[in-house]
């Protein structure tokens, strides 16, 4: 994938049953699917089809693993916050922004606001500075929502300031990356606790 567009998205996806055999080889703890708008560009609830197929690819190899999709782990995160109503930063054109949305609030959740980056090369959304979200977010609509995504793509980085915004909303800050940590970690039977990364990734949860 070069160009964030459902088209190469759905191409993308398209070769995620090879890529989870081809892991499987190596005979691992878990894996996960780390890219959220490729799963989300799908339909909703897509990311439960995804994990369990995948899954089921490793396992016919003889190496049954647990499957994370930073999809679904994003969904789990929100709802170990509790969060009902959220507001998203995403990096996607504003019609595959509006998909995520449609997908997030397919689960119950709220997206009271959202800022579409509009940026499709798919190198240069990994080239983002995460210090230009100290300002970013502040264009948000922040009033009475219970939690902020970050970064709704893993490929945008935002873990350098995602524990001081948190700190300046005064409310649960995460992004697709700390929740598919946290997704991963719980899988491994780990405690979920990695430092200065935002409250899901506190340990309380």
């Amino acid at each position: 994938m070069k160009h964030v567009t459902p088209k190469e998205l759905a191409a993308m996806d398209a070769e995620s049953d090879r890529c989870a055999l081809e892991l499987s080889d190596a005979r691992l703890d878990a894996m996960a699917y780390a890219c959220l708008v490729a799963i989300m560009a799908m339909g909703p609830g897509y990311h439960r089809q995804s994990e369990l197929r995948l899954h089921r690819q490793a396992k016919e190899n003889g190496a049954a693993a647990p499957v994370v999709t930073s999809a679904g782990a994003l969904i789990d995160g929100l709802q170990a916050l509790e969060a009902k109503r959220i507001c998203i930063i995403c990096p996607y054109m504003r019609p595959l922004t509006q998909t995520v949305v449609g997908y997030i609030e397919a689960e119950g959740i709220t997206v009271h606001d959202f800022i579409a980056l509009e940026v499709p090369d798919n190198l240069q959304v990994g080239r983002l500075d995460p210090e230009q979200l100290l300002e970013i977010h502040q264009r948000l609509d922040t009033r009475g929502i219970d939690a902020l995504v970050l970064s709704a793509c893993v490929q945008m980085p935002s873990l350098p300031v995602l524990d001081r915004v948190e700190r300046s909303l005064g409310i649960p800050v995460l992004s697709a990356a700390t929740a598919t940590v946290y997704r991963l970690m719980k899988s491994l039977n780990l405690e979920p606790r990695v430092p200065s990364s935002g409250e899901l990734l506190s340990g309380r949860y």
